[in-house]
């Protein structure tokens, strides 16, 4: 679906993400660990899109895939309300009948009330839209950086039943996290970022059985 070859990014003289290569597959559930400053969240926004770079390329796949991207810090319009929001993005999406595909997915993120500034909405409400945002175009590949951190249990079982669907119609999901008990319970595969550089990438089974399961220890 989509490929990172050779991919990596400088800030300045810092080196954020050494050449790194990647392939996501139909049905993948990858999951991106490693402690915070070892080149996750930059490695998703390359693949997201949203920062180039410094060498090395991401490859689309012939399929084209509708890309789903929630990053860390909610991407939203602060004065707008929730609804307003999707509406805006469903017309940018070219998606059509704007208004019934934002409550569509305000019912889904089960964020009810769509009035009032996005602004003033708690973090985790915040998060929820997010990912009602990326959601909305129906995404064959859904990244997520660290996506429930700031989501309650009840929300976070949402946000993965919703992934879920992604990757049970042939679509892949991306998430970085340091919950393990998220990777034992969601990944099928295992990406493990240390220090800027892609030290393992296997299935979940095989990181069970690796010296580089112990990142967090």
């Amino acid at each position: 679906m989509l490929a990172a070859q050779g991919v990596s990014r400088r800030f300045g003289p810092r080196l954020a993400l050494a050449p790194t290569s990647l392939e996501i597959c139909s049905g993948d559930a990858l999951a991106l660990i490693g402690p915070n400053g070892a080149g996750k969240s930059t490695l998703l926004s390359i693949l997201a899109g949203a920062l180039d770079p410094s060498e090395g390329s991401v490859v689309i796949g012939a399929s084209a895939p509708r890309l789903g991207w929630v990053p860390q810090r909610p991407a939203l319009y602060g004065r707008l309300s929730a609804r307003e929001n999707l509406e805006l993005f469903a017309r940018l999406e070219d998606l059509g009948e704007a208004e019934l595909a934002a409550e569509r997915m305000l019912a889904a993120v089960e964020l009810a009330d769509g009035e009032g500034p996005a602004a003033e909405l708690s973090v985790g409400n915040q998060q929820r839209l997010n990912l009602a945002i990326a959601l909305l175009p129906a995404p064959d590949l859904l990244l997520l950086d660290e996506p429930t951190a700031s989501l309650d249990p009840r929300q976070r079982r949402r946000l993965w039943e919703l992934s879920g669907a992604v990757t049970k119609r042939g679509g892949a999901v991306v998430f970085a996290t340091q919950n393990l008990e998220e990777l034992e319970r969601f990944a099928s595969r295992v990406a493990v970022l240390l220090g800027g550089e892609l030290i393992f990438d296997g299935t979940t089974a095989e990181f069970s059985a690796s010296p580089e399961s112990d990142v967090f220890a």
